[in-house]
């Protein structure tokens, strides 16, 4: 697939997450896709590799938090050969009254027109603050 293709594929990820459409932007990735997110496992539960079952269910667990879903915007796409890096804002009110306005950079992987591979890079403590500190 060509550079353009490759951004095409990554918007069209977020904005199918973003219209609550799980399902649809899980159908963009391979298989046997990887997601990596940054983070010490220890201190996140979400942090480290996953596969796309396991996006999957954190996707659910996730969207489940958030009545209204989880707005994602894309703010810019750089590409070159297979790779796609996107940095993306996001914005939702979960079901604790918190907002949750996220800043992150995806490293994604394309392959035959999907994504194979993401790592995921945000503000951990942001995570920690709004959906877990009492």
């Amino acid at each position: 697939m060509s550079i353009e293709q490759n951004k095409q594929v990554a918007r069209t990820f977020f904005d199918r997450f973003s219209a609550g459409d799980i399902t649809g932007a899980l159908a963009m990735m391979t298989d046997d896709a990887t997601w990596w997110i940054a983070g010490n496992p220890e201190q996140l539960a979400a942090a480290g590799d996953h596969s796309k079952a396991q996006m999957a269910r954190l996707f659910d667990n996730m969207i489940g938090q958030l009545p209204n879903g989880l707005k994602m915007t894309v703010k810019h796409l750089i590409a070159e050969d297979d790779r796609v890096a996107v940095e993306v804002e996001s914005n939702g009110e979960l079901r604790n009254g918190r907002v949750y306005n996220q800043q992150y950079h995806f490293a994604i992987t394309m392959r035959d027109g999907k994504i194979s591979g993401v790592r995921e890079y945000l503000d951990t403590q942001h995570v920690f603050a709004t959906w877990f500190q009492r």
